[in-house]
């Protein structure tokens, strides 16, 4: 259930900073993202599994607080980060 190796090597192409970049916001914020999609899908199958339903809470609550860093530190990254993972819609 959890992101594949090959896949979140290009998620991490896709929104580094630097070529070491692994940590930074967008990186961060875009994993979560798509950790979300895959726990949504599964949700879907399994309705009554409580303990990845918290989890996926968990992973939500955390897209928005590394969300809110970056619009107060910088509105434009930010900005960038929401338009490229459709995260308003």
């Amino acid at each position: 259930m959890g992101l594949e190796k090959d896949k979140k090597q290009e998620i991490i192409q896709g929104f580094r900073m630097h070529e070491k970049d692994t940590g930074s916001p967008e990186v961060q914020v875009a994993i979560l993202t798509e950790r979300i999609k895959i726990l949504t899908e599964h949700l879907k199958q399994f309705p009554k599994d409580k303990h990845s339903r918290q989890g996926l809470i968990k992973m939500v609550n955390d897209r928005r607080r590394h969300l809110n860093y970056l619009m107060r530190k910088d509105r434009t990254r930010y900005l960038k980060v929401v338009d490229s993972l459709n995260l308003r819609g």
